[in-house]
Formats: structure tokens, C-alpha cells, sequence
């Protein structure tokens, strides 16, 4: 199945720096569908997302000059990439469409009120958030070219020992935490993994690859699911479901790139005219 109509996919560096969109579209073609995606996603093994392995040895020479300029990417993000409670101005990719709430500039964002919950959940103040377009999208474009790949990036915690219980820590550990808004039809069973392999015969994931979580009882599934609330509803908030469908994760702490800032990925794809009409029908 072709993704998109591209030019040859690159196999040395080409450019260097944060990628543009034709870039991403003539040198790093999408390798994952709508679909793929999303059953990556469900499977719970989160480290099946990928990067292009020629966009990830760009990336890689492209951190190493941040770090040698900021000390650290946490500080390049934290001093100049993200803008709290901003649209996304810094963006050389698409930027978000979703909703935000855009707060006055401040000096000293750090003067506000400190909110009640210490935890991040949809009403958390937009000072405290910042929405951006993924700046290396995972392979290339990530999917096909109309499914943004944003990342909200918070300073406030999502895991937290106020939701994620001990019964469920090991669980979050291992896994993160994911979910999915306003799809038009459940999305693909983890049984169903093995058509999406091949996606991933490139980075050396075998056909026969199986995932090795293992789903919890009815009980430890309700509070992982309690857990990630504050996330759904937060992406529910941004992507209203009659617009969009998305996939979102939290990145186990293993698989995080920033650890010490924390984020969400988000996956999202605008609903076709005939998908909008059918949602407010139903």
C-alpha cells in the first residue's frame, strides 16, 4: 500500500537541523498508516513507534549541538523551544490546529497561582502547558501527511503517586499510558499486531515479534484507566471528537527522551466532512 507520493527516501543525511515539511515529504516518506499506527498504540508497546533511521542520525547530530549550546535539551525546551500557555510560533512543520487558550505573555510566568492539584488533569492552567508540533516527527511525517503528531508538553507531573496507585506502578513502568478519542471505529485489537509487523521490518522488528505485556485484572485496568483521565480529557478538550480521531500516549519513563519534563504524544487525524456529519447524527 503506498503512503504518499515521494521522492527516493534518503540513505545519507540530507540537510542538517530541524527537518522541513518538504524535506519530510521527499526524503523521509511516512512508513506507518492511520491504521498501523493506531495498532501499535493498542498493543501497549509504545517502543514500536519509530523514527526514521536516516531522520534519527539527524536528530542525533542535531541534539548534540543543543546540548553543546544549552547544556541540555530539557534546557533548550524549557528556555526556548516551548512557549507556556502560546500557539506554537517556533514550528517549521505544520502547527497545531486543535483549541488552546492563550494567555498574556508574562515576564515571569512563574509569578502565577500554583493550582490546587498538583498533578496534571484537563483544567490544569495554560501557563503550565505548552502544545507543539513533534519537531522529528516519528517516521518522517510519522504517518500519512494529515495526521499531526503534536506533543503536550507540562509542568506539571502525569505520573503521580496521587493516581498511580501501587498496584498499578509496575504496570505504568512498564507500559506508560495510552488511549484514543474520537475514532469512528474501535481501534485495531493488539491480535490483529501481526498484519502491521512488516511496517517494522526496516528497524529489525521480526514478523513473528509478539508483545509481551499482559493485560491486567478488570480492577487494575479500571485504575490505569482512572489514571490516564486527566490526559483524555485533556486531548478531548483540544481535539474536539466531532473534528478529530487521535491516538495519545504517555511514554513510559524508560522510553522518555526529556524524563525530567513531562509530556504527552499526540496523534491526530481530521474527520472527513461525511465522518463530521455522521458524528453529530449519532
Amino acid at each position: 500500500m503506498t503512503v504518499t507520493e515521494s521522492k527516493a527516501p534518503a540513505t545519507a543525511y540530507v540537510g542538517t537541523g530541524l527537518p522541513t515539511c518538504q524535506e519530510l515529504l521527499d526524503h523521509y516518506p511516512a512508513k506507518f498508516t492511520w491504521q498501523e499506527l493506531k495498532a501499535f498504540v493498542n498493543s501497549g508497546d509504545l517502543g514500536m513507534l519509530k523514527r526514521d533511521k536516516m531522520l534519527q542520525l539527524r536528530y542525533n547530530d542535531w541534539s548534540e549541538e543543543i546540548k553543546k549550546k544549552w547544556g541540555t535539551i530539557e534546557n533548550y525546551l524549557l528556555k526556548y523551544r516551548l512557549r507556556w500557555g502560546q500557539p506554537d510560533r517556533l514550528s517549521v512543520l505544520k502547527p497545531y490546529k486543535g483549541n488552546i487558550n492563550e494567555i498574556p505573555i508574562l515576564d515571569d510566568p512563574d509569578s502565577l497561582p500554583t493550582p490546587a492539584v498538583d498533578y496534571f488533569r484537563v483544567d490544569t492552567p495554560p501557563h503550565l502547558i505548552s502544545v507543539i508540533v513533534n519537531d522529528w516527527p516519528y517516521s518522517g511525517t510519522s504517518v500519512p501527511p494529515e495526521v499531526e503528531h503534536s506533543v503536550v508538553w507540562t509542568r506539571q507531573p502525569i505520573f503521580h503517586p496521587a493516581i498511580i496507585l501501587p498496584s498499578i506502578s509496575e504496570r505504568i513502568e512498564a507500559h506508560g499510558l495510552w488511549d484514543f478519542t474520537g475514532l469512528t471505529s474501535p481501534p485495531p485489537s493488539p491480535s490483529s499486531l501481526p498484519a502491521s509487523l512488516p511496517a517494522l521490518a526496516e528497524w529489525g522488528v521480526p514478523s513473528d515479534y509478539t508483545v509481551s505485556r499482559v493485560r491486567g485484572t478488570p480492577e487494575v485496568e479500571e485504575l490505569v484507566k482512572r489514571a490516564g483521565t486527566g490526559v483524555h480529557d485533556f486531548v478531548r478538550s483540544k481535539w474536539p471528537e466531532d473534528e478529530w480521531e487521535t491516538a495519545w500516549f504517555v511514554n513510559p519513563p524508560r522510553l522518555q527522551s526529556v524524563r525530567g519534563l513531562a509530556h504527552i504524544h499526540v496523534f491526530a487525524k481530521r474527520k472527513s466532512g461525511e465522518e463530521r456529519r455522521d458524528a453529530i447524527l449519532h
